[in-house]
């Protein structure tokens, strides 16, 4: 079932760690406190396997809240 929010935000342990932004090309990503990390995927699903990605490969997955 698609999410018909346009934002998401990454929430990790931490706090929030990200956000995706519904685009017309796409989804867009911003992860916070990385410069130059980040960037737009196809699909909602890419996008948040992205962020994942992005936190290194002993993190947990974020949970992602539609704002």
């Amino acid at each position: 079932m698609m999410d018909n929010t346009g934002t998401w935000v990454a929430v990790g342990p931490a706090g929030a760690v990200g956000s995706i932004r519904r685009a017309p090309d796409g989804f867009q990503v911003e992860l916070y406190g990385r410069r130059g990390r980040g960037g737009t995927y196809p699909s909602l699903e890419s996008a948040k396997g992205a962020v994942h990605a992005a936190l290194g490969p002993l993190a947990d997955r974020p949970e992602f809240r539609a704002h």
